[in-house]
């Protein structure tokens, strides 16, 4: 009977404080945030809700391969379509387009000032040329050609450097004049044409629109 009794009276204290686990479970501390209650989804299943309902696996081995075979094309069909949008694009950019150009060379300053590096020939475009000579000249075993070489192309540069400084001077007073309400840093505009007038007239992006001798206004 005592073992009863005790059994009773340990069943009614556990009552008791699960009642009040209950009670006190029930105020949510300041700062605590409940639970969603449930799981957090796995990434493969946002995905897949992300993506839409998913397809039926194919039933039988030709219907898996009349799929992959259609995949196949849609791949083929968007890379051909990418394709020629670069291609598009580089024409376009090529033909001077504003839309399609670099920053660096959008805007009626820098169309005008490569139509004047464009419409003259100078010395700056045998920069790279005269790298190719040097590089030439230092796998000649002859110290004399060497030093011809060398001395020849050291001359060059000067003389280039000198071209550099005075065209971009004339092409920031020209633009200044044409362009009077555009902003126009000296440095800026004489570095760009300086660019332009060491690289290949036919590497020349975009393409000239204006031959050598031709009058720019």
């Amino acid at each position: 009977m005592r073992f009863l009794r005790r059994s009773a009276a340990d069943s009614t204290d556990s009552d008791q404080m699960e009642e009040s686990a209950v009670a006190v479970g029930d105020e949510v501390p300041k700062g605590h945030t409940p639970g969603k209650g449930r799981p957090t989804p796995k990434r493969r299943e946002a995905e897949g809700r992300k993506r839409g309902p998913v397809a039926p696996p194919p039933k039988t081995t030709r219907e898996a391969m009349r799929r992959a075979r259609g995949n196949k094309e849609d791949r083929k069909a968007l890379a051909a379509k990418r394709r020629e949008q670069r291609v598009e694009s580089r024409q376009r950019m090529m033909s001077g387009d504003e839309r399609y150009l670099m920053p660096r060379d959008r805007g009626p300053v820098k169309a005008y000032v490569r139509d004047l590096v464009d419409s003259k020939r100078n010395l700056l475009g045998l920069f790279m040329p005269l790298a190719v000579v040097v590089f030439v000249a230092l796998l000649v075993p002859s110290p004399v050609i060497q030093q011809y070489a060398t001395l020849a192309c050291l001359l060059m540069l000067i003389a280039m450097v000198l071209e550099a400084i005075l065209n971009g001077r004339r092409i920031a007073g020209l633009v200044r004049a044409k362009l009077p309400k555009e902003t126009v840093r000296g440095f800026s505009v004489g570095w760009y044409a300086f660019v332009r007038a060491t690289q290949l007239r036919k590497l020349r992006v975009p393409k000239p629109r204006v031959s050598p001798g031709d009058a720019v206004t």
